[in-house]
């Protein structure tokens, strides 16, 4: 459709306008007048070409735009200090308690996304997704390491049965 067979008033969708000063464009439904005089609408319909992807739901600041970067993005540096603090301990030879530690702050991660409204750059998906995500590989985690050798702490019998099936000695 060419601009001179739309009706008036009426704008191509994905089109931007250019304007300068205040000659700002308003995003109601019906808005300003336009330059023929007459009244111009917006359309609520999602573009044909996106430009951009939206911010994942919760992804805004956890503290106030003045606070400090580190204090604006507490929730995922948390995850990753505790994570950080299992990799130490999985490198200084206590391999279970380190591995565990990682699992439970994967889950703590999946609660910090379900609790709170705002956790800046933990929110990476959808929050049904990414609380999926973070509790299902936390809890994965946290059972292989009860399940490792030697003297496990947990056994579960039909994975044992898929080992000694897959891995034949």
């Amino acid at each position: 459709m060419s601009v001179e067979d739309r009706p008036e008033g009426i704008r191509e969708q994905g089109t931007e306008e250019r304007t300068t000063g205040a000659e700002a464009t308003v995003p109601d439904a019906v808005s300003a007048p336009d330059a023929e005089g007459g009244p111009h609408r917006t359309t609520r319909r999602f573009p044909r070409i996106t430009r951009d992807t939206a911010r994942p739901e919760g992804g805004g600041r956890a503290a106030p735009r003045d606070a400090p970067a580190p204090a604006r993005q507490w929730p995922i540096l948390a995850v990753l200090a505790v994570v950080g603090l299992g990799l130490l301990l999985t490198a200084l030879d206590a391999f279970r308690f380190g591995t565990i530690l990682i699992g439970v702050a994967l889950l703590g991660g999946a609660v910090m996304r379900w609790a709170l409204p705002d956790v800046g750059m933990l929110a990476v998906r959808s929050r049904f997704t990414d609380m999926v995500t973070y509790g299902a590989l936390g809890v994965a985690i946290v059972l292989f390491a009860m399940m490792a050798q030697p003297k496990p702490w947990l056994e579960i019998p039909f994975l044992d049965d898929t080992l000694h099936f897959t891995v034949r000695a």
